[in-house]
């Protein structure tokens, strides 16, 4: 029965949108509201001097924008809040796609200025393959942006789903005054504050209340009037049910940076958003209210805390109980391990805990372990599945300035790309390390850290490939002509499976097409596929 109700009690959702929307700005807000934090520091202000707490990496500080998922957990009226914080960029994007398979929900923020852009229908693309509900903030009300409801029609035509707002702003930009909060039929209006909580200044049920007209103004009241008797005449009334099953988005309208909107977005998120589901595993699917533990590891990065060189790998629970000290099972080395000290966040700084349920993201400490992807269990033989590392499509060689260094650097370089944002190959004859990733900023954050995190100096030589490919055949004979023939162009991962690096589209496809019983993989889901076969 307790499990039942642990999981009652959580929500575990991921922040997504285009770079600069203010994704990482309104997860400060929603910590703030929740507690979390008591102050916020506009992220990039120059007249307060603090950073979003999510951005922990120094480069994120530097840069102003968000490099790694960071997690945090904050209790919000009864519940356990497990807010997931992605980076916008597109060159970080295989981060956020693997942190989108350890959430049940999405609240995906839009510039109101510059509406749907390119980076916010690829996330949001991804969010229909698997159903996942989201909910929609147009943020920056406070400036002047574009028409709600041309917004509306916008999210609805490039996003291809339905949209129901259920708030709705008083004014934009110099003349933006607050929300209406159409869920709960009532209004609230905060004085603008970017770092602490104004709450409830004004509370009115019914907007023929003259009050509205006092605050706010008699235009702005009866535009407000007139939009929404619009809205409940064109939207059909909101229904939880489309939302859950990820076919219909609820909007909210705000500033983040001002704190309209936000309470709003967050008291009705607690109330409709989907407790934890299940996950698909190889062999079945695993509910969250299932007695034994399960999870997944979905995230792992080093040196979190950089004095003391500590890997921590992320690991979502999907079923039953975590419990520190207990044997669990490693799917994958097929033994059994313990954990003396796991930890929730709250960006980089960490708690103990003796337990985790369905939702929860929990911290391990790694000693080398864990890959992105692996399983956990107490003793059944599963593996889930669908968090895969991409196929990159930009290469460099590492050349190493401090042949002195030559050791900190292998250890940066191994321990970088375990965390997922690039993959690193060798090259025979010679031992050349080739980096593979699927975005030029990443390149420019591993060297940024192999200096700063393992005092190591290295350039980067461009390498002129199309993409890489892991290549396998149940024909040994085949594999073993294609991997001569290709030679120059075979490298080998960090598992030692071997990778043809094609140098252009063309040749990718002759090279499928003169070796039919070769198989070409885009994805390291094969290595799942394998291991499933393997265990059979």
């Amino acid at each position: 029965m307790k499990i039942a109700e642990e999981l009652k009690k959580r929500r575990t959702f991921a922040i997504i949108s285009h770079p600069d929307a203010g994704k990482t700005t309104l997860t400060e807000k929603l910590l703030l509201f929740g507690g979390a934090i008591q102050t916020a520091g506009a992220v990039k202000s120059n007249k307060i001097k603090k950073t979003a707490t999510s951005d922990f990496m120094e480069i994120e500080k530097q840069r102003g924008i968000s490099v790694a998922t960071s997690v945090m957990v904050f209790n919000y009226s009864g519940v356990q809040v497990n807010l997931l914080d992605t980076p916008g960029h597109k060159d970080f994007a295989e981060d956020t796609y693997r942190t989108l398979t350890a959430v049940d929900s999405v609240i995906l923020v839009i510039d109101c200025v510059k509406g749907v852009e390119e980076q916010t229908e690829k996330l949001m693309n991804v969010c229909r393959m698997r159903n996942t509900p989201v909910i929609v903030f147009i943020n920056k009300m406070d400036r002047e942006g574009r028409d709600p409801f041309d917004l509306l029609d916008e999210l609805e035509e490039k996003l291809n789903i339905k949209v129901r707002p259920l708030s709705w702003p008083i004014g934009i930009g110099a003349r933006f005054k607050g929300v209406y909060n159409l869920y709960e039929k009532n209004l609230n209006l905060f004085n603008a504050s970017k770092t602490t909580i104004d709450r409830n200044i004004v509370g009115i049920k019914d907007l023929d209340d003259k009050t509205l007209d006092e605050q706010v103004g008699e235009e702005p009241a009866n535009k407000l009037r007139e939009d929404v008797d619009l809205i409940e005449g064109v939207y059909e009334s909101f229904d939880n049910e489309p939302y859950l099953k990820g076919s219909l988005a609820p909007v909210f309208f705000g500033s983040a940076l001002n704190n309209f909107g936000v309470q709003e977005l967050l008291d009705t998120f607690i109330r409709i958003s989907p407790t934890p589901a299940g996950r698909q595993a190889d062999t079945r699917f695993v509910n969250p209210d299932e007695d034994a533990f399960s999870g997944f590891v979905f995230k792992i990065h080093a040196n979190l805390d950089p004095r003391h060189r500590d890997r921590i790998a992320f690991l979502r629970v999907c079923s039953g109980r975590f419990e520190r000290n207990k044997f669990f099972h490693h799917v994958r080395l097929n033994k059994d391990l313990k954990f003396s000290n796991p930890v929730t966040f709250m960006a980089q700084d960490k708690n103990l805990i003796e337990e985790a349920y369905a939702g929860d993201v929990v911290g391990l400490y790694d000693t080398g372990s864990f890959k992105i992807g692996d399983t956990l269990t107490e003793g059944e033989n599963f593996l889930f599945q669908g968090v895969p590392s991409f196929s990159p499509e930009l290469f460099k060689e590492v050349e190493n300035k401090d042949p002195m260094k030559s050791k900190q650097l292998e250890k940066g370089l191994s321990q970088l790309t375990d965390e997922g944002v690039a993959q690193l190959f060798t090259q025979q004859p010679g031992n050349r390390k080739i980096i593979g990733t699927v975005g030029e900023l990443q390149f420019e954050v591993i060297q940024y850290r192999l200096k700063n995190e393992y005092n190591a100096s290295c350039e980067f030589r461009p390498l002129n490939y199309y993409k890489a490919c892991w290549v396998t055949s149940d024909n040994k004979v085949a594999l073993e002509e294609f991997l001569r023939l290709k030679s120059n162009y075979i490298v080998t991962d960090k598992d030692g499976n071997f990778v043809f690096l094609a140098q252009s589209e063309w040749i990718l496809g002759m090279a499928r097409e003169n070796h039919p019983d070769v198989q070409f993989h885009f994805t390291s889901e094969f290595k799942r596929e394998a291991a499933a076969k393997a265990k059979a």
